[in-house]
């Protein structure tokens, strides 16, 4: 068996090489299935709604929606969905999560995304109020059809 200058031989050193690499493997197949499990559990970090939570968020009114689009300094196009949310319940809202869906011109879903209109560093919206709120989009698939996507709120603290 041919050995280096070292005296290890070829055969060992090719065999350490394919065990790494087959470890390597293996640690980003494992992250990669992590990430979409975490991305189809949607909202596994939050906590169940209570039925309290459930009937209110029908409390909550989305408006003025308006998509734009501006080129970042990188050269890519970023969206951004504009709109505001209204407490029509008796409770200050802390935290929202709300579904965005957006379709083809076949009405068919092309993305389907959580955001976090208010949020818990945000102030919290009280009873009867308006607020403005903006979503970022990097990336939105081509055949999405221009229009604003279908929102529902899922998630709400008090």
């Amino acid at each position: 068996m041919p050995r280096n200058d070292n005296g290890i031989s070829t055969l060992i050193i090719i065999l350490i090489v394919a065990v790494v690499l087959a470890a390597l493997t293996l640690v980003l197949v494992l992250q990669q299935h992590q990430a979409v499990s975490r991305a189809a559990s949607g909202g596994a970090g939050r906590p169940a709604l209570s039925a309290e939570q459930k009937a209110y968020l029908d409390s909550l009114a989305f408006a003025d929606f308006r998509m734009s689009a501006a080129v970042n300094y990188l050269g890519d196009t970023v969206t951004y969905l504009d709109g505001s949310v209204t407490n029509k319940g008796s409770k200050a809202v802390r935290r929202l999560d709300v579904e965005l869906t957006f379709v083809d011109v076949l009405s068919q879903v092309v993305l389907r995304e959580t955001a976090h209109p208010l949020s818990d560093r945000a102030k919290p919206l009280p009873p009867g109020e308006t607020r403005a709120f903006r979503v970022t989009f990097e990336h939105i698939p081509v055949d999405w059809n221009q229009a604003p996507p279908a929102v529902k709120a899922v998630y709400v603290e008090f």
